[in-house]
């Protein structure tokens, strides 16, 4: 497969650097996005190693500085009650080349979309999709009925994408029985460049620096019967943060009472999805295999997916399309499995299991950190930017 035009559906993170990463290798992009301007409010977000190698690869390394991204020092877990560390996960500990970011996610599709742009990328705002459809010449039907074509479309759309019914049928989703707020607020605590996991009894709550320390980042997380919607932009009420967080002591007390604006959305289990692709029609990030939060990395597999899709799209072989799922498939669903199994971690309520479980993390966390922060080499060593084979 080789393409000389493309169309991207979706103006997040992984269609623009899709786009990037196409336009890099000499397509001519289009790229469709409902919304009227490209703007991502009030929400950071963690760019692991693995995120950062494709960052680097579009050129984009440098510019996190310059966007004031903050680079992250540790993740430290905490108990809830008074946030005594539990244990503490070094990342000065990873290789030199592998650095951990958080970052605001406005600045970072401000970045991406500046790559885009430098490569030519033309962009169409106000693009309302309605229908995708595969074929020699794959389809795109707008909502004004007007219909676009492509040798190749890349459909990133997230988690309500038009096109994954399309290739897959219906999506089923459950309710996972967990909720999310997310919020930042002013780093009046100086808070550290470093990701806190507050852990308690059936909740949660991630908190770090953004913004060159000026913000915090916050999304808190409960188990709950209430079904709640999916999405990230319905309104609550900080009340009902402050309410779920109230037996909370240490710096958490003090963050969820300086909330001023939060939103609350329903953590849904999806399946990944077991067709990518069909005639010239690709799912990538969201579209494909939606994953809960609990290891930060939604926005790194996009960033995976983007750089991977691109290479077997332009490979000059007539199998891209499938070669693009055959070396992601695997790798995304033992991460969507892995970030499943995270929150019953953080969320053991008091007894024996908690205590030694904590006891047992304070331990290797003291005694033996260099094979603690080697148990994620799998997830942060990995370089979709080295080459086709790794998995």
């Amino acid at each position: 497969m080789s393409i000389s035009n493309a169309i991207v559906v979706g103006g997040g993170i992984g269609g623009l650097a899709t786009a990037a990463a196409l336009a890099r290798r000499g397509v001519a992009v289009t790229l469709l996005e409902q919304a009227q301007s490209l703007r991502e409010v009030g929400a950071g977000l963690q760019v692991s190693p693995n995120g950062l190698a494709v960052l680097r690869a579009l050129g984009l390394e440098a510019a996190l500085k310059t966007k004031s991204a903050v680079q992250a020092q540790a993740v430290v877990l905490r108990d809830f009650r008074h946030g005594a560390t539990v244990a503490r996960l070094d990342l000065a500990r990873l290789r030199p080349e592998q650095k951990y970011y958080f970052v605001h996610r406005a600045d970072l599709i401000d970045m991406l979309a500046g790559a885009a742009k430098r490569g030519n990328v033309t962009f169409e705002m106000g693009a309302q999709v309605a229908s995708v459809r595969p074929g020699p010449i794959a389809q795109v039907q707008m909502a004004n009925g007007r219909i676009q074509r492509a040798e190749l479309v890349v459909v990133a759309d997230g988690i309500h994408s038009v096109a994954r019914p399309v290739l897959n049928g219906p999506d089923v989703a459950a309710f996972s029985g967990q909720v999310a707020w997310r919020a930042t607020i002013p780093n009046t605590i100086n808070h550290p460049p470093e990701a806190h996991v507050h852990m308690g009894p059936g909740r949660h709550l991630v908190s770090y620096p953004l913004r060159g320390g000026q913000l915090i980042n916050l999304v808190a997380v409960e188990e709950r019967t209430d079904w709640a919607p999916e999405g990230w932009n319905h309104a609550d009420d900080p009340a009902h943060l402050c309410a779920a967080f109230a037996e909370f002591g240490g710096p958490v007390a003090q963050m969820v009472q300086a909330v001023q604006q939060v939103t609350l959305w329903g953590l849904h289990l999806h399946p990944v999805a077991q067709c990518w692709h069909k005639e010239g029609v690709a799912l990538l990030g969201d579209a494909a295999h939606p994953t809960l939060p609990f290891l930060a990395q939604g926005a790194n597999l996009a960033l995976e997916d983007a750089w991977a899709l691109a290479r077997a799209a332009t490979s000059g072989r007539g199998d891209g399309l499938a070669r693009y799922q055959q070396t992601r498939i695997a790798r995304v669903t033992r991460v969507v499995r892995a970030a499943e199994k995270n929150a019953a971690r953080y969320h053991l309520h008091p007894g024996l299991l908690r205590t030694a479980a904590h006891m047992g993390l304070r331990l290797a966390s003291t005694l033996a950190p260099g094979r603690m922060i080697g148990a994620f080499d799998w997830l942060y060593g990995y370089d979709v930017t080295a080459g086709p084979d790794q998995g």
